[in-house]
């Protein structure tokens, strides 16, 4: 049983990453991961990424490229306003402008720094580097 289906794909791919593999599947497939996927996507850490019904369930197929050295949850899920982005760069991220997390706004998921360009906090849900 999972208590926690975001850090379980994270660990999935840091895992997959790690051994080399060039894709991963993915499952259980929800919104929250979508979007986690999608920001990935877009800093550059992840290739592209397809879901697939295969009678039994959906999962989702991505496809690694090998640029991830770290990433995983962020628990508990801090809650963190447009001016405090720092502190917790400096908590998840081993150095300034290298990595990105990824937060739940009111805007969706997006990455810290378009949610510092839009000025809006949210809820810290991963980070990446």
């Amino acid at each position: 049983m999972l208590n926690d289906p975001l850090a379980n794909a994270l660990s999935k791919i840091l895992n997959a990453e790690r051994t080399g593999k060039s894709t991963c599947d993915i499952k259980p497939v929800s919104n929250m991961i979508k979007a986690m996927l999608k920001a990935l996507n877009e800093n550059g850490y992840v290739g592209s990424s397809e879901e697939i019904d295969d009678g039994r369930g959906k999962f989702i197929r991505l496809n690694l490229i090998g640029s991830i050295n770290k990433c995983g949850a962020i628990k508990p899920r801090h809650a963190v306003k447009k001016d405090d982005f720092e502190k917790f760069e400096k908590r998840y991220l081993p150095a300034k402008g290298f990595g990105v997390i990824i937060i739940s706004t009111i805007k969706g998921i997006l990455s810290h720094e378009e949610a510092k360009k839009l000025e809006i906090g949210g809820r810290l849900l991963a980070y990446c580097y």
